[in-house]
């Protein structure tokens, strides 16, 4: 019984790893993409609101189309809507991202850096184009 005492009173001071967590990580690129990809996520799914505004104030008559598209042709509006595209296309380009990495692709450090590089600044330029175009469409900024 001595013995057994004894085991168990070195098991319980033995050092015991730590759990991961920030301070032992390094913060990469792809952690924070990550995190950015969960991020725009929730931003969609509350960005949804904003199509779901614009669909009843469609429906409602031309004073509740009227307001919305006050709101959206605000300053706030337009910063609101410029962040919902930006994060519809990054969450679009993570999610091919992931779809490559699914095919057991693009795992190698130097692909993984490159992938992500590109869905930051994809999403970064696809956001201008598609708000180029747009402004182009209906004759500019009013």
């Amino acid at each position: 019984m001595a013995e057994l005492k004894a085991g168990a009173g070195t098991a319980s001071r033995r050092s015991r790893p730590l759990s991961p967590h920030l301070q032992i990580y390094r913060p990469m690129l792809t952690m924070t993409m990550s995190i950015v990809h969960r991020i725009t996520g929730a931003a969609l799914y509350f960005g949804m609101l904003l199509l779901a505004w614009w669909l009843i104030a469609t429906a409602s008559g031309p004073n509740a189309y009227a307001t919305f598209e006050a709101f959206i042709g605000s300053f706030i509006g337009r910063v609101v809507l410029f962040g919902y595209t930006w994060a519809l296309l990054h969450h679009m380009l993570g999610g091919i991202r992931h779809l490559i990495w699914d095919t057991l692709h693009g795992f190698e450090p130097a692909e993984r850096e490159w992938l992500t590089v590109a869905t930051l600044v994809g999403s970064v330029v696809l956001t201008l184009v598609v708000w180029v175009i747009g402004y182009l469409a209906v004759g500019g900024p009013r």
